[in-house]
């Protein structure tokens, strides 16, 4: 360790070959920590959080050898007025401004939003502007959070994390600023659930506390989703992977002690067109009275998978059909993507270009041309050669080399496509992606395999065109569903 610390100084590393007993621990440290700043080593800590074995002493490494805010440039971020960069040193003296990273609740206090601040000072009692909504938050009380102990403190300065206490609408990932001086800073990415389990409480007793344990859970995870399936009348909470679902059931027991019983898991399947498609839809109701009428021509084709929903575009010039009813058309649409055409599952993208239309001057309305736009959607989508795609898993195993070539093939079996082999320590790495649906009950198949010794980490990738034969049988399975 002296010796790969001593690399990265050079006065050390005269001292190292000189004397290595010479160097003391102050010079070691310092020399870490310098090389931890520049990027070029990650320092090791071994202990058990669950044993509270190591734990003070890795603290005690985090506050010697990790970067303080003062070591490291301002935070980046944009002016949402005029969309201009902006950035905030880590001074008391600047503008606050910080990032909400994580919602919790506590019996006790209620909702509690960690935040980190950048710049500035936030005092209790104050006011905040939340960059996403537009809205002052007040914060009334903040705590700093020690394991299972709040200190309530009066205020929070650049570079310090806390909890804050009385806000009504703050998610993860939005930027608190000085309403004066408004920035949004780099949010995080939540990637969309790819599986999902039908979830139903035990006893009538449980059902208002399950819907309450669900909204709490939402609020804390933004990859955790909540929906309720209208054909089947169930509630499905969707997720990154079994395990993320097994955790929340587990957690609706333990801390919401709400008892459900659980589905099999589903995968989220999506569906996309992949072909371009002409079409002309009346809609004409008369029953008595003022009647409906609606009159569109469109073009249906692919969207863009890297700007996910619905892009429209109005063609019509004069007044073909009146500008007050073409944002009915756009959100017939956009509604209509939520359920697709071949086995109900959404669209993460389409394009829809309005090329003429007709109207009545009284039997037409905004209704009307809403209904039209699902009722093109519904004919045309069949003839534009839509395709179910399925999630893709970007899977890391590492597993001894005698048992390389039995996980190799248990992967082929599962319609993994191999993306490389590579060594660490001492055991042989495979990379690869896999389809979501081929990967239920791996980790237990795995351990069997390799008795054992080889584990896994699985992560969303992509979405794919799903097989022919797969979607097949996907696309039967749910019709079935419908009809029983």
């Amino acid at each position: 360790m002296l010796e790969a610390v001593a690399e990265f100084d050079d006065t050390l590393l005269e001292k190292f070959f000189e004397d290595s007993e010479s160097l003391t621990e102050r010079e070691v440290l310092d020399a870490l920590r310098a090389a931890c700043i520049a990027g070029k080593v990650v320092p090791m800590m071994c202990g058990s959080a669950f044993k509270n074995k190591g734990v003070q002493a890795m603290l005690d490494m985090v506050m010697e050898i990790l970067p303080s805010p003062l070591d490291i440039e301002g935070i980046d971020g944009t002016n949402p007025d005029t969309g201009e960069p902006e950035t905030r040193q880590p001074k008391f003296e600047e503008p606050f401004a910080g990032l909400a990273f994580k919602i919790a609740t506590d019996p006790f206090v209620g909702r509690l939003c960690f935040t980190r601040v950048y710049s500035g000072t936030l005092e209790s009692g104050s006011y905040v502007l939340n960059a996403r909504t537009g809205k002052k938050e007040r914060i009334s009380r903040i705590f700093q959070m020690h394991s299972n102990k709040q200190n309530q403190v009066d205020v929070l300065g650049a570079g310090d994390i806390g909890a804050l206490v009385g806000f009504k609408d703050i998610k993860t990932g939005d930027t608190l600023c000085n309403e004066k001086h408004p920035i949004v800073l780099e949010s995080m990415d939540f990637p969309e659930p790819v599986i999902g389990l039908a979830i139903e409480p035990k006893t009538q007793a449980d059902l208002d506390k399950l819907g309450v344990a669900l909204g709490k859970l939402m609020e804390e995870d933004p990859t955790f989703q909540v929906k309720s399936d209208e054909e089947t009348g169930q509630t499905v909470i969707s997720g990154m992977g079994e395990l993320h679902l097994d955790i929340i059931c587990d957690r609706l027991r333990r801390e919401f002690k709400v008892e459900v019983n659980q589905g099999a898991p589903q995968v989220s399947y999506k569906e996309a067109i992949t072909g371009t498609v002409d079409h002309r839809e009346i809609y004409k109701k008369q029953s008595g009275g003022r009647g409906k009428f609606a009159d569109i021509v469109v073009t249906i084709e692919p969207g863009d998978d890297e700007k996910p929903g619905l892009i429209f575009e109005n063609l019509i010039k004069g007044g073909n059909v009146p500008k007050e009813f073409i944002p009915s058309v756009e959100k017939g649409f956009k509604e209509a993507m939520e359920n697709g055409v071949l086995a109900g599952y959404p669209l993460d993208s389409l394009k829809v270009t309005l090329k003429d239309g007709s109207f009545h001057a009284v039997d037409s309305d905004q209704l009307s041309f809403e209904l039209a736009a699902k009722l093109a959607y519904r004919t045309a989508l069949p003839k534009a050669k839509p395709i179910l795609k399925e999630p893709i898993m970007k899977l890391e195993v590492l597993t001894p080399e005698e048992n390389m070539g039995d996980v190799v093939g248990d992967l082929n079996r599962r319609r993994g496509v191999m993306e490389g082999m590579g060594d660490r320590s001492g055991a042989k790495v495979i990379k690869a992606k896999v389809p979501l649906s081929e990967m239920f009950g791996y980790v237990t198949q795995l351990r069997t395999i390799t008795s054992g010794r080889a584990t896994s980490t699985m992560e969303f990738s992509h979405f794919a065109e799903a097989p022919k034969n797969v979607a097949e049988e996907v696309i039967a399975k749910v019709k079935g569903k419908i009809e029983a």
